[in-house]
């Protein structure tokens, strides 16, 4: 069976807005938000490769939209994700593995380099030259500039792909399809809810590490109002509400 084509709108993202319309979200349920989120991410943590960490986002986000269509919703929500293991276990492997088999052949290539350097360096009896010093020193900072702009590109593409997963029913593929094409269509303003999101979480952290389990809620509420900005909420993943409507039959 095809998939269905799907709708989504671009430069639709007021970041502000939507951080804003996730703290209305959740606020009158928001110690049990706070308690979701804590257990998801500790639960999707205690697996290597994120392997629980899909089916514990799809959860959140069955119930960040149960709310938005003020259904009624329990911490039980949480687990309905496990419903979408198979594809957002393959969401979150193809979003961890490019980034791995980016980063650790780099991380090794550019550490094996500059140990093999030092010894042949301090073999030769030559003393260390500060400009060669300084110049690995700079390759260093380049090297992770270029590490941190892909994962951002990357992690900013999978934005909506559990979302797609929960509310339009897709596989993990399609979902990382569509995903990328909606968050490149507003890739500098998912970018901006990013860092803002992002300063909060910092925020959190600085109250003893606690605090940031206490702004989760908002973190991926924000995500969630964007999606419904940019695809519109389905009704139970049927009908597309927010939509324009069909045009008339006669």
């Amino acid at each position: 069976m095809s998939t269905p084509q799907i709708v989504y709108r671009r430069n639709v993202i007021e970041p502000i807005k939507c951080i804003s319309a996730a703290w209305a979200m959740v606020k009158e349920q928001y110690w049990l938000f706070v308690g979701m989120c804590a257990v998801g991410l500790l639960i999707g943590s205690a697996v290597p490769m994120g392997i629980l960490t899909g089916p514990m986002m799809c959860g959140l986000y069955i119930s960040f939209f149960k709310s938005r269509r003020r259904q009624p919703f329990e911490f039980a929500t949480l687990f309905k994700g496990f419903d979408y293991f198979g594809p957002s276990l393959v969401a979150t492997l193809l979003h961890v593995l490019p980034i791995l088999a980016i980063v650790i052949p780099a991380y090794l290539f550019f550490y094996v380099g500059m140990v093999l350097s030092v010894s042949v360096a301090a073999q030769s009896g030559e003393e260390p030259n500060p400009a060669a010093f300084f110049g690995v020193f700079g390759m260093f900072i380049l090297f992770w500039l270029v590490m941190i702009i892909v994962i951002i590109i990357i992690s900013v593409g999978f934005t909506f792909a559990y979302p797609l997963i929960v509310d339009r029913k897709l596989s993990g593929l399609e979902a990382i399809k569509w995903s990328f094409k909606a968050a490149m269509g507003n890739f500098w303003r998912l970018l901006g809810m990013t860092l803002l999101t992002g300063l909060l979480g910092f925020a959190g952290l600085l109250l003893c590490y606690v605090g940031i389990f206490l702004v989760f809620p908002i973190l991926y509420g924000s995500i969630a109002i964007a999606y419904e900005k940019v695809f519109g909420l389905s009704e139970e993943g049927d009908m597309i509400a927010n939509l324009p409507p069909p045009p008339p039959t006669f």
